[in-house]
């Protein structure tokens, strides 16, 4: 980090905390693949969370700040304490609450999916969100629409297929499934939740006392499925979480079938960001998913 970057964020925290910051010592710490993340202190011993990135990275970190502030306002699930944002000459950056990782406690997970539950049952106005964002370092628009089934065949599948298009990417059966969707809600009218959006298994935690939390959302107002289906897809989450989650809020019995559904959006983006390692993974479950289609 340089120094510039280093001065311009102390002054931010200062003027967000009303007390003076001079922080120093900067040590690089994980924070995914998209941007730089650090762990700074100040004057004072005050510990913080800080993400870089180029300057147009700028309008994705307020859409995070906001994603996490909305959550915050919930009081369901714990995520980071948004400190504020902004940019220097040569970056930008989000400064967060830095919380010290542990283990889960006993019943950990099991309340993560409680809390997540508590979360998804709160109805928002509308599909969409109030701003567009990005999933990873792709764009991810978010207009305000009043039907699920049609926000997300056009600004999620259909986005992304466009993306791998453009990559050189072309699938069988892509025409079918999206002129079909609507098969796989014939029983199902989902509300508008506030979704985590990204929720893999590395987008989730447990503080140094065993209590869980979320961080490095790509938020926006859409089926609460949506967050249920990517937790499988890498793993990370155990039956309690589940058992949680079911406890609070049950599952439509269709999910099952909409779950490949909904990790195609997540294998597709992974093909437009990481390469053509994800190209199989998406045809077969386009293949699947059309096969169902009568």
């Amino acid at each position: 980090m340089t120094l510039e970057d280093l001065n311009a964020i102390s002054e931010s925290i200062s003027e967000a905390t009303e007390q003076e910051c001079i922080l120093s010592n900067p040590s690089s710490v994980s924070g995914g693949c998209i941007n730089q993340a650090f762990r700074l202190k100040d004057q004072n011993d005050h510990v913080y969370f800080i993400k870089k990135n180029s300057r147009d990275f700028l309008p994705f970190f307020k859409a995070e700040a906001e994603a996490l502030s909305q959550i915050n306002l919930t009081n369901t699930v714990r995520v980071p304490e948004v400190i504020c944002y902004g940019e220097s000459n040569i970056s930008s950056y989000l400064v967060l609450e830095f919380i010290q990782q542990g283990n889960p406690k006993k019943n950990g997970q099991r309340e993560l999916g409680q809390q997540l539950a508590a979360l998804h049952l709160i109805k928002m106005p509308h599909f969409g969100w109030t701003i567009d964002n990005c999933i990873g370092a792709t764009p991810q628009p978010n207009p305000s629409s009043e039907d699920w089934v049609s926000f997300y065949r056009d600004y999620r599948l259909l986005h992304q297929f466009n993306l791998a298009r453009k990559k050189g990417y072309s699938f069988d059966g892509e025409k079918k499934l999206l002129e079909n969707i609507g098969f796989f809600f014939k029983d199902y009218t989902p509300h508008p939740s506030l979704v985590h959006g990204d929720l893999w298994g590395g987008n989730s935690g447990y503080t140094a006392e065993g209590d869980p939390f979320i961080f490095d959302p790509a938020s926006y107002f859409g089926d609460r499925e949506t967050d249920i289906a990517f937790t499988y897809m890498f793993g990370g989450y155990d039956s309690s979480f589940y058992d949680g989650y079911e406890k609070t809020y049950p599952l439509n019995p269709g999910f099952t079938e909409r779950k490949t559904l909904y990790n195609l959006y997540h294998e597709l983006n992974h093909l437009n960001l990481f390469g053509r390692g994800y190209e199989s993974s998406s045809q077969s479950s386009i293949r699947k998913l059309v096969s169902q289609i009568n």
